[in-house]
Formats: structure tokens, sequence, C-alpha cells
């Protein structure tokens, strides 16, 4: 596979990665000026810990940047978390230790207000940016943190912040239409920091010098301050912060949430007030329950990335996040098992499928996510699992709720060459997966019902043909002689379904199941006739 084919395919792949990749390379027309890297940002709020909307924003925003590397032939980027930790708290967290000391600081910039946590980081704001980075490394994702603090109080930002106060008026005839009449009375684009009290203040101001970035305001005890608006005096409203910061940075890509649809129209505004443009961004849906509903983090009804990743891994994470991101996904703990399935399905395909095809396959940008180098070939394509994650969930509901590893394991070897966890860490972890998932999903739902009227028959029909059975048996054996008693006139079955049902229902005490066939290879014949006699003893 040459480089002229991959840049070829991906410059008319359909899939949103590369959609949204070679909207980008239309407006940047060749790449920026002096071969300077394109800019990818996503932004955190760091009032409270990273969740799963952090890791999905990162993760997309990762994929369309390697497509937009793939497409250039390897053009320059960069990928910035930028925290916005100069932002005012607005109301303590319910999750957090020391309410009452935080509620002393209410309204100050996140970084100025002292860690609560146990933890030897100097304020909120640094324990919770500590807490993104090292969940942003545990996925392996490549990205510089940026602090919006540090820019602020550094006099990085200055420059930036002359403009908003140079442009104020442009930005208020912006701004003032979009809000009620009582907001606009204290409305400000600019933030001063009040020096008698720290905090971040809502009032009007008036802009004295913008040159020299000097302001005046009435403080919260009355007097009338003048005082610089520059190196952290001062913070800009969340819209207008949000344009200065792609004009300040060259954001070239930032996508955001379907909530911040409005946000975005005027911070877009704002950015060609400043100078600047709005970036090129993909507008995502949000996460919705298992009932439809939104999920929020008040209510508690979503499911956390901890949550997932008890029950999952990362991988099924980013795989069933992939697809349309302009449509709702609901998220709860009833798409993991399809999810981890589906992954190593799509992750097999792999190596089959022409270049086009690899190129709409999520697996192939989960796999290339963390890798820097432009190629075709995506590490670990063509892999599979030997035991579907479907299949291991059906083994240990048989081995019930206190199912040990080691007992998974012992019956795999009925089914794979050399069983042995070191020689399939993969597997492994799923094993753990599907103990936890089993525990607390399935275990609690069995229930193994008897077997009425012609499946009794039917079950000493199956259990008489497994005694006969050869050592050595295929799976696909198995199973065409599972379909040849289904078909036996005299049992009564309408069709197929209605006997993989009573066999579900019976033997394994849920509705659906697996391959029978593949069921019985890794149970063990003994042991699967064990579960008939169980059955029947229920008759």
């Amino acid at each position: 596979m040459t480089e002229t084919a991959l840049t070829d395919a991906a410059r008319s792949s359909k899939a949103w990665p590369f959609q949204e990749a070679q909207r980008l390379a239309k407006r940047l027309r060749g790449g920026k000026p002096g071969d300077a890297p394109v800019l990818f940002e996503t932004g955190y709020g760091p009032s409270g810990l990273p969740h799963i909307g952090t890791f999905q924003e990162v993760l997309r925003t990762t994929w369309v940047r390697r497509a937009y590397e793939t497409l250039t032939g390897g053009a320059p980027t960069r990928l910035v978390a930028f925290s916005d930790d100069m932002d005012g708290l607005r109301k303590v967290p319910d999750n957090v230790p020391q309410q009452d000391m935080l509620t002393e600081h209410l309204g100050k910039p996140l970084s100025r207000i002292p860690n609560p946590f146990n933890t030897p980081f100097d304020s909120f704001a640094a324990h919770n940016n500590a807490m993104l980075r090292e969940f942003l490394d545990s996925f392996g994702f490549d990205y510089e943190f940026v602090s919006s603090s540090d820019r602020y109080n550094s006099g990085e930002f200055d420059d930036a912040l002359r403009g908003v106060l140079t442009h104020f008026d442009a930005i208020m005839d912006i701004m003032l239409p979009t809000l009620g009449e009582e907001r606009r009375q204290t409305y400000s684009p600019v933030m001063p920091v009040s020096p008698s009290t720290g905090a971040v203040l809502q009032v009007p101001i008036e802009v004295v010098d913008a040159a020299a970035g000097t302001i005046r305001f009435t403080d919260e005890d009355g007097s009338v301050i003048e005082q610089s608006a520059l190196g952290g005096q001062s913070k800009c409203q969340w819209k207008v912060d949000w344009a200065m910061r792609w004009v300040a940075l060259g954001v070239d890509y930032e996508m955001y949430g379907k909530d911040l649809t409005d946000s975005g129209v005027q911070s877009g505004k704002i950015a060609r007030v400043l100078g600047g443009n709005k970036p090129e961004g993909l507008i995502y849906e949000l996460f919705l329950d298992s009932k439809g509903e939104k999920i929020s983090k008040s209510k508690g009804n979503g499911l956390s990335i901890d949550e997932w990743l008890e029950y999952g891994t990362k991988d099924s994470l980013g795989f069933y996040i992939f697809a349309n991101p302009k449509s709702a996904k609901q998220l709860h703990a009833g798409v993991i098992p399809k999810a981890i399935d589906d992954y190593w399905q799509f992750r097999e395909r792999l190596t089959e499928q022409p270049l086009d095809k690899q190129l709409g396959n999520a697996a192939w940008h989960m796999l290339r996510a963390n890798e820097s180098e432009v190629g075709a070939d995506a590490p670990g394509a063509g892999d599979s699992l030997p035991v579907p994650f479907s299949l291991l969930l059906n083994l240990v509901g048989v081995l019930g709720a206190g199912a040990s590893k080691d007992a998974v394991w012992s019956y795999l070897d009925n089914y794979i060459e050399n069983a042995d966890p070191a020689a399939h860490p993969e597997l492994d972890l799923l094993v753990e997966k599907a103990i936890n998932y089993n525990r607390v999903f399935v275990a609690p739902t069995l229930n193994k019902r008897a077997p009425v009227g012609g499946e009794i028959a039917a079950l000493q029909a199956l259990d008489a043909a497994l005694a006969s059975v050869e050592p050595g048996i295929t799976a696909e054996d198995l199973q065409t002689m599972v379909y040849e008693i289904g078909k036996r006139e005299e049992f009564g079955f309408e069709n197929l379904r209605d006997w993989f049902r009573a066999l579900y229902e019976t033997l394994l005490g849920s509705e659906q199941g697996p391959r029978m066939g593949s069921f019985i290879t890794l149970y063990g014949l003994e042991p699967s006739r064990k579960l008939i006699a169980e059955a029947l003893a229920r008759a």
C-alpha cells in the first residue's frame, strides 16, 4: 500500500473524521503560514473531575486530527487540552470534601481557591487539572495541557485582552441582544477580579485606556476602582473568553456539544470582531440514559467512565462512541457486551477490507488514535478473540455470581489452545469484565424455568445425543445436532427459535443466549449434560 493511495483514499472518504478533516484542509488550503502546526483544541471546566464527556471529546478530536494528518500526508498538528481554571466558582460541587471552606471562596478563580482534597496541589483547580492529565495519560492521548490561569497571570493573554477592550462596544452589540433585561444591566465582556475579596465580579466596567488595559468599576464594598485588566486582574465572560482564546492561541479546530450551539454562534461573531475566525468544528449530540433522557451529573442517571471500565474496555467505549456523533446515543450498561463483541469483529475484518472500507471502520480509527506516524497499517488490525464476550458471559452466568477467573479459564481449556491467561492477555481482561458484569447485571436476573410439554422430550433427546458423541466433536457439529433435534415434529416446536428459547430459559435462565454448539464446547459435554439433568429435575 503506497502513501499516495492512502492519501487519495482519505481525501474521498465518507467516514465522519475524514469529512471533518477534509473541511479543515479546504479551509487552510495547503496548511498554515510557515508550516506552523494545525491546532486542535478541547476544553475542560475544572470545577469537577474528568468524565465520559471529557473522554469522548478528546478521542473524537484525536480521530479528526489523525484523519487530517493522513489526508495531508503528515502535516504537523498539535492538540491542546485547555483548562478554564480562571473561571470563578459559582457553586460548590456535591461530591467534594470541605464544603464549608469552599463556600467561603465562592466567586474566586478556581486556581486561587485552596485545595479541599488531601493531595499535594496548591489549589482546587491544580488538583483537578492533575486529575485531568492523569486521566488523559491513562488513555495514551498525545496532547499539550494549557491552563487559563497561567495564560492570564503570565500576561500571555494581555494582547488579546487589549483587543477585547478596544472592541468593547462591538462585542457589547453582539451580546446584549442575547440577554434578558436584568442581565443586561450587569453584563460586561470583561470581569474584573476584586482587589478586596479576590472574587471574579460580574459588574459593568468602563474602559479607561484600552491600549494600557485600564478599566474602572464599582467593587463589592461600593468603592470605585480603577485598575489594570491585564496580568490576571480580570478574565473574560464565557463566550468572549472562548472567542479570545481561539484568536490568541490560533485554534483551527474545536468540536463541542449541542448544548453550546448558541455559545458557538456568538463566540464566532466575537472572534471575527477580534480579527480572527471561528475554528472548524463538529457539533455533537449528547448522551442519553436507558430511558432516552439527557444524562445529568446532578441526577446521576448516566454511566460514568469508571463504571464502563468496570464492565467493559477502553476500546469498546471508543468503538461505541465512534458511530455518527451527530446522533444521540443511549449510554448505559446494557450496551457494553455488544460494543465489546462488535469492536473485535470490526477489528478482525480490517485486513480483509479494501482501503476505503478500512478508513470507515471504527476499529481502524481506534487503533490509529495514538499513532503519530501516518500509514495505512493499524497496529493490531486483523486480531481476533478466541471466545466472544457474549459467550464468556453465558459461561460465567452458568458458573454463578461467585465465579472466579481460575474457574473460567479451566473451562476455556475446552475451547482454545494454550488456555493460559499470559498467552491471551486481552481475553484475560475480558474474563475479568465478564465476571464483574455478570455479578451486577446478569446473575440477579437469571431464572431457570422448568421445561414443559415437548421441551422435556427434546431435552432428553439432546442428552442422549450428547452421551453418544465422540470426543473432539466440533462446535459446528454440535450446533447441527441441536438444530436437528429442534426440527423433529414430535417435539412440537413451531420453529427453531422456540427450541432455542426453551434451551436458553431452562438451561441458562435467560431469554437470549449463544450458539449452543459453541457453548457446549466451551462448557464441556458432561457439565452440559448436568445442566440438562438439573432442568429435567425441575419438570
